[in-house]
């Protein structure tokens, strides 16, 4: 039989146990809705974006480096149509694309030991994607220094231009914020000339021609740059090239192989052996040019080196002796004249002198 005294004390034992039962599923529901309060907020906004890279950092490789296309079998031609590309935006405020895309924010240095590059850089970002025509597509472009793309997963190819030098890498991309650092390994030539005594040949019609090295199949070097003024500088990927330059129209030319030192800026002055000349034909020494002459003018060894016709034909030859050659109302002249390197001048041919040998050529 239960006496009073242990009734009571099972029911105040009771009350205990129920107690604490409702605070051990108040405290539950306090934690659910705890994370799940976590979880919204964290649902609501996106991770802030990673800072842009230090130049001054040491280069530190990556888990997944980007690859270099040079060495790799040629890809499809790039298509150079622009593909729309429209990122979603986001209403909240800092954040401009939408949360499905991947932030990409790309720098450029010619060397390692350089600073990034803040002018001169074309990007383009194709995808590898192809078109029927087997071209890849081009979905964004940028101009100047550094750059910043929003992408959608994937895999693309980024090319890099500063001048004539180039890099084509491939990246994937995920739904994080990357940033890339590529070394172009480039460097560049400011182009001179000049006569032998160091007269520079500013305002005069010289011109430079940049090729590679390499002959193909036709025994052809491979043009890179032409028709180059003196005092541009020339930005390129640091190889050797063969350069040749022109001075005038005929056959002053001298060619030269240059190296271009990544990082470094190569002036290359070109040393020309040359003169302008300005034939006449004149019935006497210091008379007036006879109109409607044509000319020729001939190699020592008798082969055309150039021909005109009019009265003050003007051209820029190479040093050397040549022989003038000029027609006139039914008659030919025959004058031989040197031209010395930086000495400009007329060659008159004269009539009373030469048509004795016209005449004796003739029989």
């Amino acid at each position: 039989m239960l006496n009073s005294e242990s009734v009571s004390g099972r029911m105040s034992f009771g009350r205990v146990i129920k107690s604490a039962a409702l605070s051990v599923m108040l405290c539950a529901s306090l934690l659910a809705a705890n994370q799940a309060a976590v979880f919204a907020q964290s649902a609501e906004a996106p991770m802030p974006p990673a800072p842009k890279p230090d130049p001054r950092a040491a280069v530190v490789p990556p888990e997944e480096p980007i690859l270099n296309l040079l060495d790799r079998e040629p890809e499809p031609l790039f298509s150079d149509t622009l593909v729309p590309y429209a990122p979603a935006h986001s209403g909240m405020t800092g954040v401009s694309e939408g949360l499905d895309q991947g932030a990409l924010y790309l720098m450029a240095k010619v060397s390692q030991d350089s600073p990034p590059l803040d002018d001169g850089l074309v990007w383009r970002i194709y995808s590898e994607t192809t078109t029927a025509d087997g071209r890849l597509q081009l979905v964004a472009t940028s101009e100047g220094g550094d750059a910043e793309f929003r992408l959608d997963p994937g895999a693309y190819l980024i090319h890099t231009a500063y001048g004539y030098a180039q890099s084509t890498n491939r990246i994937v991309i995920g739904k994080e914020v990357m940033s890339k650092m590529v070394t172009l390994n480039a460097g560049g030539i400011k182009f001179g000339a000049s006569l032998k005594d160091g007269e520079e040949l500013k305002g005069r019609p010289v011109s430079f021609s940049i090729y590679g090295r390499e002959f193909d199949e036709r025994g052809e070097r491979d043009l890179i740059a032409s028709n180059i003024k003196p005092g541009s500088i020339v930005r390129l990927a640091a190889d050797t090239y063969h350069v040749v330059s022109r001075y005038g129209d005929v056959n002053a030319v001298v060619r030269a192989d240059i190296q271009v030192l990544p990082g470094k800026l190569t002036e290359a002055t070109i040393f020309h052996k040359a003169a302008d000349i300005t034939l006449k034909l004149v019935n006497e020494r210091g008379g007036e040019a006879i109109a409607n002459t044509t000319w020729s003018v001939l190699s020592p060894g008798g082969d055309v080196v150039v021909e005109a016709i009019g009265a003050f034909p003007d051209f820029v030859l190479a040093a050397g002796e040549y022989e003038a050659l000029a027609r006139n109302n039914g008659r030919t002249y025959l004058h031989t004249f040197e031209v010395v390197p930086g000495h400009d001048r007329e060659v008159e041919v004269v009539t009373s002198v030469s048509e004795l040998a016209s005449e004796q050529a003739q029989n």
